[in-house]
């Protein structure tokens, strides 16, 4: 899952980058208001993490942009303004959630996993198709009577097609959900993780659309 982050302190953008690559999600990082739309305007992004007081715009305007706009991105807001005022505010702007700062990585990461699960509809906290599942909070995954623990990358590729089960993600836009800027992208990488997933769980578990990409299927 792709995430943008929008923070402008070194020291926690750095911890919050690490600890989202090791959650598995690929991440971007930018640490002003107008990089941010920009990045919105070019990217396609799963979840925004917001900071507040921020360069340039403040996050209250780019939220308040983004939904003016159409942009229907889950926003989770991560700041120090922790007045009641400020959550109502942020909230009624349209962000999903509010966590107040200093945080700990595991409250941001399970407020994320609640967030995602709102957006696409699922209450539970796995993601299933109705034979395929996925816990994000463990990375295990299982398809009938297979059951298993999935490395990072591969967590990754099947998170982003159990969130849009039916929906066919050439190599590319997996790529970009599993990759962030910076991270090198081999050739033949989306083909090796989606071999290594259907080891584990079987042949059935993605299916190939021959000349267009990869899907599972909808709920069963």
């Amino acid at each position: 899952m792709r995430v943008l982050l929008v923070e402008d302190d070194r020291m926690i953008g750095e911890a919050t980058v690490q600890a989202l690559r090791d959650a598995a999600y690929a991440v971007d990082w930018v640490r002003d208001g107008d990089t941010a739309l920009d990045a919105l305007e070019s990217g396609e992004y799963e979840l925004v993490i917001l900071d507040l007081g921020l360069p340039k715009r403040d996050g209250l305007v780019v939220l308040e942009r983004m939904r003016s706009r159409g942009d229907a991105t889950a926003v989770l807001i991560v700041t120090a303004r922790g007045s009641l005022d400020d959550r109502i505010k942020g909230l009624d702007l349209g962000a999903d959630d509010y966590l107040v700062k200093p945080f700990a990585s595991g409250e941001l990461l399970a407020r994320m996993r609640a967030v995602v699960r709102r957006k696409v509809g699922q209450p539970l906290s796995m993601l299933t198709n109705g034979s395929l599942w996925l816990d994000p909070a463990t990375k295990e995954a299982g398809c009938g009577e297979q059951r298993c623990r999935l490395s990072a990358r591969e967590f990754a590729l099947l998170q982003a097609l159990l969130i849009r089960p039916g929906a066919i993600l050439s190599r590319q836009d997996l790529e970009t959900r599993i990759y962030g800027w910076n991270e090198e992208v081999e050739s033949n990488a989306v083909e090796f993780l989606i071999h290594a997933v259907r080891k584990k769980l079987g042949s059935e578990s993605i299916r190939n659309i021959r000349g267009m990409g990869w899907m599972v299927d909808r709920n069963l």
